[in-house]
C-alpha cells in the first residue's frame, strides 16, 4: 500500500535528480517554496498529508519527467535503479586533513558510501550533520547531499569549511569579495560573518536525507 512518506520521499527524489532541493523544485515550478518543506508533510496534529495532485502535475512538467519514472522514485531503490555510490564523511571526519582537497572535492581515504540518485555533479558527495544550527531543517544525524562544483548564491544552503578546519552548515546570507554571512535556521545560533581569508571552501547543500 502506498503511503504518504513514499510520495514525499519520491519528491525529494526528484529534486535531488535535477540538482535542486525540495524548496528549489518547487519554486522552478511556480510553487510556493515551502510547499513540500517538512512542515507542511503533517498537519499540527501530526497526521500525515499527501502532496496536491496539481503540485505532482507541475514538477513532473517542468522537469520532463513521466509519471512512470515518478513512479520508480517512490520506489525502494533511491532513484529507481538509477543509483551511483556516493561518498559520506561524518562531520568530525571532514573537518580533518585528507579529505578534501583545497577546492572542496572528497578525496582521499576513509569515506564511507550510500545508494543515492545519479547527480549532475559527478563529485557529489554526502555529509553527515553534526550540529544543530540549522535545525529543524537539518537535525543531528541527518545525512546533507553536496556539490562542490554548484554555484552558490544568497539565500543558498550550504557547507562551508574554514581554514582553522571548522565544518558549518549555513544559510548564505550574503557574500562579497571580503566578507562571507552565514545565517542559522536555529535562533540558539547567531549570525557569523567571517573574512574571506578564513574561508577555505563554500559548496551548496542540494538535499537531505532524514
Amino acid at each position: 500500500m502506498l503511503k504518504h512518506a513514499d510520495v514525499w520521499r519520491g519528491i525529494d527524489r526528484l529534486a535531488a535528480k535535477h540538482g535542486l532541493s525540495a524548496s528549489g523544485l518547487a519554486r522552478r515550478a511556480g510553487l510556493d517554496p515551502t510547499s513540500f518543506n517538512r512542515s507542511k508533510r503533517a498537519s499540527r496534529e501530526g497526521k500525515p498529508r499527501w502532496p496536491t495532485t496539481e503540485s505532482i502535475a507541475k514538477i513532473l512538467a517542468v522537469t520532463g519527467e513521466s509519471l512512470d519514472g515518478f513512479v520508480a522514485l517512490i520506489g525502494s531503490r533511491p532513484g529507481g535503479g538509477h543509483v551511483r555510490r556516493l561518498p559520506v564523511v561524518g562531520f568530525a571526519q571532514a573537518g580533518g586533513q585528507g579529505y578534501f582537497d583545497d577546492a572542496g572535492y572528497p578525496v582521499g581515504r576513509g569515506w564511507d558510501s550510500i545508494d543515492f540518485p545519479a547527480l549532475r555533479d559527478p563529485a557529489a558527495y554526502a555529509l553527515e550533520v553534526g550540529d544543530d544550527s540549522m535545525a529543524p531543517v537539518f537535525r543531528n544525524g541527518d545525512v546533507i547531499v553536496v556539490s562542490p562544483a554548484g554555484d552558490v548564491r544568497r539565500g543558498d544552503r550550504v557547507v562551508v569549511k574554514t581554514r582553522k578546519g571548522e565544518i558549518l552548515t549555513k544559510l548564505l546570507l550574503r557574500q562579497t569579495a571580503q566578507k562571507l554571512e552565514l545565517g542559522s535556521l536555529n535562533p540558539r545560533h547567531p549570525t557569523r560573518v567571517l573574512d574571506m581569508a578564513e574561508v577555505k571552501w563554500v559548496a551548496r547543500i542540494l538535499w537531505v536525507s532524514q
